[in-house]
């Protein structure tokens, strides 16, 4: 019975193994089934050749155009004024902007006047009895002389006898002299040369003012001026008088301004060349930051596209029959984002938004952005 049953077994088994081997050999036959070929949408623009306009970006900080340091010439105690002088104070042109304390050299002053006018009415009596034909215009100066304005010029000499006279009482010499000091002594005041605003006050009323010691800065606010550098490429291209595009960092305001300066020097070491922007607007103060768009040429026959389109082997991709290829191109200009291009055909059928793992001789489809669907 034993042999009987294992007998069975033995059949059983056989015939299992070759089944099992009868459908592995139909798998292994079986044909695999071949993945769809992924053809990818790209997005075109049909090239028309044109005049592209080269703008030069440029940023910079406004400063006035018109500005001076204020710095002492003498030496004194800073008098307290009408309008004090802090920081923010508007003052109109002729007004004071500080008065230092000249009491004791306004004496000095006062004593050289009196005895310039004692030497000349000195030689009065001489004059007359060797000169009368010139003791008139004397006596009139002598009439005119006020101590308390400012010396009047001396008579004209018209013969060598007058002159050698004159020189020889050292009145020239005297005259000159007081010139002389009361020269320095407008230098105890200092007024405003025009309308304007004090950005910085480093003394107040009261302080002793050395000479040599800087007292502030005064800015003219109507006018201002950017200083950018810009290539030296294009240093033949921009003219004084262009017009020049301004705006603020964040883009929320624009201002219009022109080119009023080209410096006729180029920066040996950054090769650049110093452009100087004039802006006016009631809204600018001094210190902002503002980006200039400058428009240096117009290229003939050119394009422009997105810098990320180019590649580094200066060539871009075209769509011919369903086949991205890639010919070579003469990029002209570059800024942040754009290329400017020449030597693109007219007509080509370019790709205008970057294609992931693109190269020449892969399928496509268009993008045909007025119906939503691939061409």
């Amino acid at each position: 019975m034993r042999k009987i049953i294992l007998a069975i077994l033995g059949v059983l088994l056989i015939v299992a193994s070759i089944f099992i081997s009868k459908s592995l050999i139909a798998n292994k036959n079986k044909v695999k089934p071949v993945p769809p070929k992924v053809v990818k949408s790209v997005f075109v623009d049909t090239v028309k050749n044109g005049v592209v306009p080269i703008i030069i970006p440029a940023n910079g900080n406004l400063t006035a155009k018109r500005r001076f340091e204020l710095y002492a010439e003498v030496e004194g105690v800073f008098q307290p004024g009408s309008i004090l002088f802090k920081a923010g104070q508007s003052y109109k042109k002729g007004q004071t902007l500080i008065r230092i304390d000249a009491s004791e050299y306004y004496a000095s002053v006062q004593s050289a006047k009196s005895n310039l006018y004692n030497s000349i009415a000195a030689i009065m009596a001489d004059l007359r009895l060797d000169f009368p034909e010139v003791f008139q215009k004397w006596q009139d100066y002598l009439t005119s002389f006020d101590l308390n304005k400012t010396t009047p010029t001396l008579p004209e000499m018209t013969s060598e006898k007058e002159n050698y006279f004159i020189t020889g009482r050292e009145i020239v010499s005297n005259y000159f002299n007081v010139k002389n000091l009361e020269q320095r002594l407008s230098k105890y005041v200092i007024t405003t040369p025009f309308d304007g605003i004090l950005t910085e006050a480093l003394v107040t009323e009261g302080t002793l003012i050395r000479s040599g010691q800087k007292l502030g800065e005064f800015i003219d606010p109507s006018v201002y001026e950017m200083e950018v550098a810009i290539s030296k490429s294009f240093a033949s291209l921009l003219e004084v008088g262009e017009s020049v595009v301004l705006n603020t960092l964040e883009g929320t305001e624009t201002y219009s301004g022109t080119v009023s300066r080209v410096n006729g020097s180029i920066d040996p070491t950054t090769q650049t060349i110093t452009v100087f922007i004039e802006v006016k607007h009631e809204n600018l103060k001094e210190g902002m930051y503002l980006e200039a768009q400058l428009n240096a040429k117009k290229e003939p026959d050119a394009i422009e596209i997105d810098r990320n389109l180019l590649l580094d082997t200066k060539e871009i991709y075209v769509v011919r029959d369903s086949i991205l290829d890639a010919i070579p191109v003469k990029p002209i200009h570059f800024s942040d984002t754009k290329v400017v291009l020449k030597d693109v055909p007219d007509g080509s059928v370019i790709i205008s938004r970057p294609v992931p793992g693109a190269y020449s001789g892969m399928l496509v489809k268009v993008y045909d952005e007025n119906s939503k669907k691939p061409n």
